[in-house]
């Protein structure tokens, strides 16, 4: 017969090694940034200040991410957005107010 101790050790090696082998698999790949970005555009506009969204870059110029305009820079603007959105980096950066263009 097996110690308690025998046994315990077995279960805690074969939930290391199930643990370990979830670890290996690549996380799911986000949803297309563009439908993200139509599925949240509606709610983020409705933030006071936002005056836009687009997809843009990171700063490394190769990994896309959401951008978020402001009419003016605002910590209470800033906390209203979010970091990431399913996955998807989310910046802001100050435009100023956006208006039409008139006809002349």
């Amino acid at each position: 017969m097996r110690s308690r101790k025998a046994r315990s050790v077995r279960r805690g090696e074969s939930l290391v090694a199930g643990c370990q082998k979830n670890m290996n698999h690549p996380p799911t790949p986000p949803r297309d940034i563009n439908a993200v970005l139509a599925d949240h555009d509606q709610r983020l506009l409705a933030i006071p200040g936002v005056v836009g969204i687009y997809v843009g870059l990171l700063p490394d110029g190769r990994t896309s991410c959401l951008k978020v305009m402001l009419a003016r820079k605002s910590p209470d603007f800033e906390r209203s957005i979010p970091h990431t959105l399913e996955g998807h980096p989310v910046l802001t950066e100050v435009t100023g107010e956006i208006r039409p263009l008139r006809n002349p």
